[in-house]
């Protein structure tokens, strides 16, 4: 008998705390179209859409009810370039001396936190000291707010190169980091490098196919890594299911980067008309981050915010950075949306909707690409990117009409990722 009551009593629990959430939205978004649709009911079932109705619908008495009628829905924005275990300011290369691993993981869950109530919830993050893995891990636990991150770890460089972690050392400090510290010199380190990050728990490969703002090392922009090299981590990484993203300022790193293989190169700063082709021909995606290149140049000109090898490159390669982008869109280079929050304080990604509006992409497009076009790259377009029925309940909601005014973006009022409101 008392096996049966123990069993009623679990489908009683179960009857009366599941529950649905409807979603009573004035207008939706289709960020495939652009459209918007009036007098919707969203229905949210544990952790995915589970149907989309014309007008107001309740539910049953258990069933939770919020009121959208006066916002503009949309499917959660999708970030492809954080660095969600830190924030620049004037101490953080005294900081990697200075600061524990735990000290990087606690920051980055405030990071995190920061991202998601600004509507993204989904990112890429492209390279950190390993402690996005653990951070990934923990969110996915439902330990700590934030966003679904989909990480590089730590990304791969060469000896000297954007990324080497002992760049700027003093000499008895510098060591010589290897594959295993992401450092790549020959075929089989990259071989290895990928197979370590594969150990290592990352989602995505990220090399530095070229020179960097930030690093402490004289040029922004020269190829970095050989063909063969490129070559050898993307048919690794495939292997291995991973895509490979390709930091790139200089043009000659970048066409090696896309002849390579490399599923997006961040950035793109120099990219010439040839490479512009090439991108089309290869179906590369670039990622334009212009909020980290407008950062850079601006914190340039403070005085001792930067070392000044850094302030250097900032002031040369930021402001070319913002002006490019606009001729990607203009030649039809395929293109995802990102941001390089971590260059800039967390929590203000939707700053790139602005910066890309005034380089000549309609919101539309941006919108399109922080969506649809990002959840393809990801491999999750079944899942992500749109609001619709089967779909993971990822929904946020602004006051205004986006393509009347981006600004809105910015102000994110409500906050759902995997049916859980984070924001209301």
């Amino acid at each position: 008998m008392k096996p049966f009551l123990s069993i009623c009593i679990f489908f009683l629990v179960f009857a009366v705390s599941a529950q649905d959430i409807y979603l009573h939205c004035g207008s939706v978004m289709d960020t495939q179209t652009g459209k918007i649709s009036s007098d919707k009911t969203i229905i949210v079932s544990g952790n995915s859409i589970t149907s989309i109705i014309n007008g107001y619908v309740n539910g049953s008495n258990t069933d939770t009810v919020i009121d959208l009628k006066n916002k503009v829905v949309l499917p959660g924005l999708i970030d492809m370039h954080v660095h969600i275990e830190n924030e620049f300011n004037p101490r953080t290369y005294v900081k990697q001396f200075t600061s524990n691993p735990a000290d990087v993981a606690f920051e980055s869950t405030v990071y995190a936190k920061r991202t998601l109530l600004a509507g993204f919830t989904t990112v890429r993050d492209l390279g950190g000291s390993g402690v996005n893995i653990a951070l990934r891990n923990a969110i996915n636990k439902g330990l700590v707010d934030g966003p679904r991150i989909f990480t590089a770890g730590k990304a791969l460089a060469t000896t000297g190169g954007h990324a080497d972690p002992t760049n700027g050392y003093r000499n008895d400090l510098m060591g010589d980091p290897g594959p295993k510290e992401g450092v790549v010199n020959s075929v089989d380190d990259a071989k290895k490098a990928v197979r370590q990050r594969y150990k290592n728990g990352a989602d995505v490969i990220k090399i530095t196919a070229t020179g960097g703002v930030l690093s402490v090392a004289k040029s922004g922009q020269n190829p970095q890594f050989t063909l063969d090299e490129i070559k050898a981590i993307t048919s690794t990484a495939k292997n291995y299911g991973f895509s490979v993203a390709a930091h790139a300022h200089g043009d000659e790193g970048m066409k090696l980067a896309v002849l390579g293989g490399v599923q997006t190169i961040e950035h793109g700063t120099l990219m010439s008309k040839e490479t512009m082709a090439l991108m089309k021909e290869y179906n590369c995606f670039v990622i334009p981050t212009i909020s980290a290149g407008k950062q850079v140049a601006e914190k340039a000109k403070i005085p001792g915010f930067f070392p000044e090898v850094v302030a250097k490159k900032a002031l040369d390669i930021g402001p070319k950075h913002s002006a490019k982008i606009g001729e990607f869109y203009k030649n039809g280079v395929p293109m995802g949306f990102g941001t390089d929050a971590g260059v800039f304080p967390h929590g203000k990604n939707a700053i790139e909707f602005g910066y890309l509006l005034e380089a000549g992409i309609p919101v539309k497009e941006s919108l399109k690409a922080a969506t649809v076009t990002n959840a393809k790259l990801l491999g999750m377009e079944t899942q992500l990117g749109q609001l619709k029925e089967g779909f993971l309940a990822d929904i946020i909601a602004v006051d205004e009409n986006p393509m009347k005014n981006v600004k809105t973006l910015e102000k994110v009022v409500f906050v759902m990722k995997d049916g859980k409101v984070y924001k209301n």
